[in-house]
């Protein structure tokens, strides 16, 4: 089976990605102890979860009248529902209730189910049941995500409404000057690219890569689900963001990409895959970047990773993809539309291929992958770099642990090498490796909340040359 069940019930029990406790750099960070009143996690628990599910009841009652229109009275009941179950999910999460198994069926219930025990397991007997706020957050994050889902599933006929849709449009909608711009800066781009010298086409490969790390501070889960489109173009102000790049790998992914550009037959394939984090404005800016990958004949496909869930308010999902490309594609503005139109020819021709897989909203750390999802890992095994955009991918490529500053990236993966990899983040959680002494430290002092502003970013490679 896809998802290697006979691998689950091992795995979870002696779940071998713990084995890092005993790890020098490492501290037991957000683990079955309350966390600080003071922690980017707890106010996570205590005031952004409850924001989210307010903000999704309010969308849903919002939508009543359009639910009765397309399904009469059952729409109304089901809305009803899953408004109620919603409710429900916001009051265990504010009284720290006990975290409670799911019942619905889907593809991934038993995995989530089996996870629970084994979260129950790691407590002491006098400790009853895992909980809201004595829980790993990255589980318990992930947990509130999977039981919305699983609220709207519970509500047929509406079932396959996304409470995040409209925040996601939203977003696209809000940052149109922005999409403009970028999309006339690429089409200029690609008049000339097949006469750019190397150095020419480097430093344009970093211009774009630099927008895609930016374009990953609208993320509407950091608000709590309220805007954060891009309303300035980002294009102009790379050089002075440039101090802000903590750790800046971008040439190791330069002299990758190059010297199989140099070195490949002319029908032999470079493939890179992007496994994608927010829709909306920074989907654009990932396209983008993908685009420039072929038409500079760094890469000759580019394989997209997306959610099969709405995930994390502004994740990416396969309508959010083709959504996107769509209205690009049919844009008033002609450069814009010219975008859209490359963008879908590529879906068509299969140099763009989407993905999706139910690990991508499990709750297991990546370095679980090769065990629960070895199709996935296999398929990921195929690309010769992978990029992981934003937040949640590196809490899971690291672990969600605690780490000392300076631990090494390679360390921090625990085992997790499919291919040369990257991470593409800006900082909006209280974990980071990889930097030199002292570096994490001088920031901590003068700016006590640099993990979480989103205001600083990396390109963290790991992989050989």
């Amino acid at each position: 089976m896809p998802l290697g069940y006979k691998y689950l019930r091992r795995l979870l029990l002696e779940n071998s990605c713990h084995v890092l406790q005993k790890t020098p750099g490492w501290s037991p960070s957000h683990r079955h102890s309350k966390w600080s009143h003071r922690s980017f996690a707890y106010l996570t628990i205590k005031d952004r979860i409850p924001q989210i599910l307010t903000k999704a009841i309010d969308t849903l009652h919002r939508h009543k009248n359009e639910m009765f229109e397309k399904h009469g009275e059952k729409g109304i009941e089901a809305e009803k529902k899953a408004i109620s179950l919603l409710s429900k999910l916001r009051n265990e999460s504010q009284t720290d209730k006990p975290i409670v198994p799911l019942v619905e069926k889907f593809v991934d219930t038993d995995i989530w189910n089996q996870y629970l025990e084994h979260q129950h397991s790691l407590l002491n007997d006098s400790d009853g049941k895992p909980r809201w706020f004595y829980s790993p957050w990255l589980f318990v994050e992930c947990y509130m995500y999977r039981r919305i889902h699983e609220a709207v599933i519970q509500s047929p006929p509406i079932d396959d409404f996304d409470v995040f849709k409209e925040s996601k449009e939203q977003n696209f909608f809000e940052s149109l000057e922005s999409i403009t711009a970028l999309c006339i800066h690429l089409l200029e781009l690609l008049k000339t690219v097949e006469h750019l010298d190397e150095n020419q086409l480097k430093n344009e490969f970093f211009k774009l890569l630099q927008i895609s790390l930016w374009g990953n501070k609208c993320d509407l889960s950091l608000s709590g689900g309220e805007s954060s489109s891009q309303k300035t173009s980002i294009i102009n102000s790379l050089e002075d963001l440039k101090p802000f790049i903590l750790v800046n790998d971008m040439e190791h992914l330069w002299s990758l990409l190059s010297n199989r550009k140099k070195t490949r037959e002319k029908a032999s394939i470079v493939r890179v895959d992007i496994v994608l984090d927010n829709s909306g404005f920074e989907l654009v800016t990932d396209l983008t970047l993908a685009d420039f990958l072929l038409s500079s004949k760094l890469a000759t496909e580019v394989h997209f990773y997306g959610k099969m869930i709405p995930w994390f308010v502004s994740d990416t999902t396969i309508h959010d993809f083709n959504w996107l490309i769509e209205q690009v594609k049919y844009s008033d503005h002609k450069r814009v539309s010219e975008c859209g139109v490359n963008w879908e020819n590529y879906v068509k021709t299969g140099r763009w291929v989407y993905h999706d897989h139910i690990f991508w909203t499990l709750p297991h750390e990546f370095c679980a992958m090769s065990q629960v999802a070895p199709d996935l890992y296999a398929e990921l095994q195929k690309a010769h770099l992978i990029l992981f955009k934003g937040d949640l991918n590196y809490r899971k490529l690291t672990g969600d642990r605690k780490w000392e500053f300076t631990v090494p990236f390679h360390q921090a993966l625990n085992g997790f090498h499919p291919a040369p990899l990257c991470s593409i983040r800006t900082l909006k959680a209280e974990i980071q490796v990889g930097l030199q002494p002292g570096q994490g430290e001088q920031l901590s002092a003068s700016e006590p909340n640099w993990l979480t502003t989103g205001k600083y970013g990396v390109f963290q490679f790991d992989g050989p040359l």
